[in-house]
C-alpha cells in the first residue's frame, strides 16, 4: 500500500493540502473493527509559517468548522501536517477536504494581503524619505557662499 494518496493540487504560493498520510490511518479501516471517526493526517503543500499556524489554530477555524456543519472536527498542526481529528476519509472526500482547502487558501490570501500592504507602506515611506533627502540636498546645494555684492567689499 502506498504511504500517500494525492488530493487536489493548490497554488504554489498558497498553503494547501497535498495528500493524506496513509500510514497514519487506523490499521483496521475497511474492516469490521474500523472506528467511525479517527484522526486523518494531511500533508501541507508547503511548510506553514507561524502566522498561518496561528490562524489555523484560532477560534475562527473552530467557528468555521461549526458553521459549515462539522462541529466535532478539530484541527491541529504538526510540522508539515494538518491533523484532522474526529473525522473519516468519507467525510473528507464528500466535502470536508474542499472546505478545509478553501479555508487554508483564505488564510494564505489574508496573510499575503497583510504582508503586501505592509511592504507597500514601507516602500511608500522609503520613497518619501528618498524624495525628502533629495530635496534637502538640493536646498543645501542652492546655498552660495559668495558675497552678494562683490564690489562693495573693497577697501
Amino acid at each position: 500500500m502506498s504511504t500517500q494518496t494525492q488530493a487536489t493540487g493548490s497554488d504554489g504560493a498558497l498553503l494547501g493540502l497535498g495528500s493524506v498520510l496513509v500510514a497514519s490511518l487506523p490499521a483496521t479501516l475497511m474492516s469490521d473493527g474500523a472506528p467511525d471517526r479517527y484522526t486523518v493526517e494531511a500533508v501541507f503543500t508547503r511548510r506553514p509559517d507561524a502566522e498561518e499556524v496561528k490562524q489555523i489554530l484560532d477560534g475562527d477555524m473552530r467557528r468555521f468548522l461549526t458553521q459549515v456543519g462539522y462541529p466535532t472536527v478539530e484541527v491541529t498542526v504538526s510540522d508539515r501536517r494538518l491533523e484532522i481529528a474526529n473525522t473519516n476519509l468519507e467525510e473528507l472526500r464528500d466535502g470536508l477536504a474542499g472546505l478545509l482547502s478553501e479555508r487554508l487558501a483564505a488564510i494564505s490570501h489574508s496573510m499575503h494581503a497583510r504582508r503586501d500592504a505592509a511592504a507597500a507602506k514601507f516602500e511608500e515611506a522609503a520613497e518619501h524619505e528618498h524624495e525628502r533627502a533629495a530635496a534637502v540636498a538640493d536646498l543645501a546645494e542652492s546655498v552660495v557662499f559668495e558675497p552678494a555684492h562683490p564690489g562693495a567689499l573693497r577697501d
